[in-house]
């Protein structure tokens, strides 16, 4: 009986430094090459692909694209921005639609919040696009949060907070879903009970 599979081969090409994305500090990498192979008996014999290079940090594991090594420290972190920011709004716009509707004064805040706060211009169109698509997909902004907030550090964690809580409170009263939402995210925010009432207040002050 031949036995006859494929396996992945992987070798270190390079070792330098670069600025990580992940631990966010300049650290040392691998240039790494993935390459399937054809096996003969457990044994890698020919070739069967092209070789998919990719960097490793040595630190935190993450992998990354061969052009996050032409990106500088500055350039990471404006692209980082540029996310969370998008994610903010995306996750003020599901605590707004928590309780299946939108107002003409929770569109107004939000693009304020997006403009102001965020610094991201939005428009109504954009605006309109994104409520959809979360109303087609029945995104919870629970969940969200709860995945994309993994990566943001402390600062974005109380902007989000905020947008979320100036983006229910538009039309002046919070309803019941939206505040179990921003009850629960103190905790998936990762934040103490001092940080969670500084931010909310602070969000107070700028809706003032």
């Amino acid at each position: 009986m031949i036995l006859i599979g494929t396996m992945n081969l992987t070798r270190t090409r390079d070792r330098g430094n670069f600025y990580c994305p992940t631990c966010r500090t300049p650290q040392p990498f691998r240039l790494r090459a993935r390459r399937p192979f054809l096996t003969l008996y457990f044994v890698p014999t020919v070739p069967i692909g092209a070789a998919e290079e990719f960097v490793q940090c040595d630190s935190c594991r993450s992998t990354w694209d061969t052009s996050v090594l032409s990106m500088d420290r500055q350039t990471h972190e404006a692209t980082i921005e540029s996310q969370f920011r998008d994610q903010a709004i995306r996750s003020a716009v599901l605590v707004v639609l928590a309780d299946g509707e939108i107002s003409e004064n929770e569109i107004d805040a939000l693009q304020t919040i997006a403009n102001d706060l965020l610094e991201r211009p939005m428009d109504r169109e954009e605006l309109g696009r994104l409520c959809s698509i979360a109303m087609e997909n029945k995104v919870l902004a629970k969940n969200y949060v709860l995945t994309i907030s993994r990566g943001w550090n402390q600062d974005q964690r109380m902007r989000a907070l905020q947008a979320m809580f100036l983006a229910a409170s538009a039309e002046g009263t919070l309803q019941p879903q939206q505040i179990a939402i921003l009850s629960d995210m103190r905790e998936i925010l990762e934040l103490t009970d001092m940080e969670y009432e500084a931010a909310i207040e602070e969000a107070l002050q700028w809706q003032s």
